[in-house]
């Protein structure tokens, strides 16, 4: 399954320094033509050097990028489910749920998965910037989606029993403002669940910049480490992760591709890895 990315415009680059420390020191680690990913020489994190401003990166999340999410919903349906079950936030989240279950998707796309949490007994909301997606989910879906960047939804404080976010942190240029605006309105006791590629993972040591994530829609890209590091800063405190993913699909028969994608598993060096992070105090 290809992944959706378009390339910046040399006219919108910002020359920021890296997103989560400040520190303008960096190396790069990938030069990809007309974008490139630097290593923050402080803090460790890969981030992409210059960016698109804001407003070109919203842009890109349009018709086209509606279609793709039609056209491969059930399988990321599949993939969020398994990615909740890795972590056990049925059981996990059960008491808060029996008190307060509210449930935010944050990057819902077109609902898939809030419909799915909605048809277990959550009360659902999502948040989308893709107009199309946004205004698909809530026809179609009966879902409760605000077409709007998360930072700008202005819920109140203490909304949320779980916030989940799927392929989302990658993509935004201010990873730091999204945790804090999280850990603002999730309950005490509540959960965030961030699902992203894992930049310490098998796939990018071993393909380096031909690695499927280091694509132009990317601003960020974490290890279990740094997200780890900012998930703290934040306020939160890490309950547990897995990683998933060995080989790419295509890339070697399944009597190879299986075991090294359990291997990977095993070893926490999969292509992509879920963090649930709980906040614990008021």
């Amino acid at each position: 399954m290809k992944t959706f990315s378009k390339a910046p415009s040399e006219k919108t680059v910002t020359y920021s320094p890296c997103p989560v420390c400040g520190s303008s020191k960096r190396k790069l680690k990938w030069d990809l033509g007309n974008f490139a990913f630097y290593r923050c020489l402080r803090c460790s994190l890969l981030y992409q050097y210059p960016r698109p401003d804001q407003r070109e990166l919203t842009g890109r999340y349009d018709n086209e990028y509606f279609h793709y999410e039609i056209k491969n919903e059930e399988k990321f349906l599949s993939l969020m489910l398994k990615s909740l079950e890795d972590i056990d936030l049925r059981d996990r989240a059960a008491e808060i749920r029996s008190v307060f279950p509210s449930f935010l998707d944050v990057g819902c796309a077109t609902g898939v998965l809030l419909e799915n949490m909605r048809n277990e007994g959550w009360e659902v909301k999502g948040v989308e910037i893709c107009k199309e997606s946004a205004d698909y989910g809530r026809s179609k879906r009966g879902i409760d989606i605000i077409n709007t960047p998360f930072e700008e939804a202005s819920f109140a404080p203490a909304s949320f029993s779980v916030i989940h976010s799927s392929h989302f942190v990658e993509h935004i240029i201010d990873p730091v403002l999204f945790f804090n605006e999280a850990y603002r309105v999730l309950r005490p006791g509540g959960f965030l669940i961030t699902t992203t590629p894992n930049a310490a993972g098998f796939q990018p040591l071993v393909y380096g910049r031909r690695w499927r994530s280091a694509i132009a829609d990317h601003m960020n890209l974490f290890s279990l480490k740094v997200l780890g590091n900012i998930l703290k800063d934040s306020g939160f405190k890490v309950i547990t992760w897995k990683t998933w993913g060995g080989l790419p699909a295509g890339e070697a028969p399944a009597c190879i591709k299986r075991p090294v994608d359990r291997f990977c598993k095993a070893m926490g060096i999969g292509d992509v890895m879920v963090i649930l992070a709980q906040k614990t105090s008021v």
